[in-house]
């Protein structure tokens, strides 16, 4: 059957959903116009450093952003001061900034360092891999947009998730996925790895063995937990302990696993098992991971404007004052767009007021 694509927007944001015909959610994603994570876009850059412990070459993009060019890229045999064409390829992260790819074919006479092309979206991305979805979208401007590249694929509705989705959604944010034997997997994210805890806690496995009954229970938890991977967009370094196994036994999970990765379109590695029993597994980082896109003082101001519009919706008339702490304050100012968005849908300006006294990621409506 074929699936559908639904985009739920807010002021400043596009929350993304790919659903089977039952309703099971198969991708999430999140857009966030006025701050892009840059994937897919093309720069005019200048090669500002050699760094031959590291094969390749850092190059200055536009708005004092830096990005490094592997010499695999395209990095290798450029001298200084080269302006060049490049393309955004993974997105930055953890301080570190872009990883970049030459742009190819290079554009005719470059002149100058900065934004060439954007990206494409996470939305036309889904859209263009799914050709055959119909895109459900509830927003006008949005709908009109996507209809010029899209066509009659795209329909307007009033509200593009349901509760099933909003659901599903939401559990994504926690960090711990029941599953529906009754065993638990735990996520850790670390700024060097993502670590997940498998617990049976109430599952059931089948008769026979402990030891066998162990391993029944973890092949049976695969495909759920690929999906968790995948919907959470989890990247980089892996490691997965297995709930009851005894190390020397996991090795025998490594078919069932590697072929339940193999439905990822991301195409991780599974790259075996170590000396303590957990899986290690590599996955590409392109996009930045849903955990990383759900905290901070951004994600907190968007959330806050999806609240404050679901509370003029029940008011109309109503333009209440958001109230919210100096980062999130400063987020939502660095973010035109989204006030933009605000505007045009409700046809108040956003109201803003700080209070130092809220933690870093609180607010309130006034």
């Amino acid at each position: 059957m074929t699936p559908t694509l639904r985009a739920a927007t807010s002021p400043g944001e596009v929350r993304i959903a790919l659903t089977a015909a039952d309703g099971a959610l198969l991708e999430y994603a999140l857009w966030r116009p006025g701050a892009p994570d840059g994937v897919g876009d093309g720069h005019g850059g200048r090669v500002i450093a050699r760094v031959p412990a590291m094969a390749g070459v850092f190059v200055a993009l536009a708005s004092g952003v830096e990005g490094f060019l592997p010499d695999t890229a395209g990095g290798a045999g450029l001298d200084v001061g080269a302006l060049i064409a490049v393309r955004i390829t993974r997105a930055a992260q953890g301080g570190k900034g872009p990883r970049l790819a030459m742009l190819r074919p290079a554009p005719a006479g470059l002149t100058r360092v900065g934004l060439l092309h954007p990206g494409p979206t996470p939305l036309a991305e889904l859209a263009t891999s799914h050709a055959e979805a119909p895109v459900m979208v509830d927003d006008p401007a949005l709908a009109a947009a996507l209809r010029a590249a899209f066509g009659a694929r795209v329909e307007r509705v009033a509200a593009a998730f349901d509760a099933a989705t909003e659901d599903q959604v939401a559990a994504l944010a926690e960090p711990v996925a029941v599953f529906a034997n009754g065993a638990r997997a735990q996520f850790h994210p670390t700024p060097a790895l993502t670590a997940i805890d498998l617990d049976a806690g109430a599952a059931t496995a089948e008769r026979g063995g402990k030891t066998a009954a162990q391993a029944a229970l973890n092949r049976a938890l695969m495909p759920a937990l690929a999906r968790q991977i995948r919907l959470r967009n989890l990247s980089g370094a892996i490691l997965i302990d297995f709930a009851g196994m005894k190390a020397r036994h996991r090795a025998s999970l490594t078919p069932m696993l590697a072929a339940a990765l193999a439905e990822d379109p991301l195409k991780p590695r599974l790259l075996g098992f170590t000396a303590l029993g957990f899986a290690e597994i590599l996955r590409p980082r392109i996009r930045p991971p849903l955990h990383e896109l759900l905290r901070g003082p951004h994600a907190a101001g968007l959330a806050a404007l999806r609240g404050l519009l679901a509370d003029m919706a029940q008011a109309p008339g109503r333009a209440p004052r958001l109230i919210a702490s100096p980062a999130v304050v400063a987020a939502l100012e660095a973010d035109r767009a989204a006030g933009e968005d605000f505007t045009r849908r409700t046809g108040h300006v956003l109201a803003l007021s700080s209070d130092p006294g809220l933690p870093p990621e609180g607010w309130r409506m006034g």
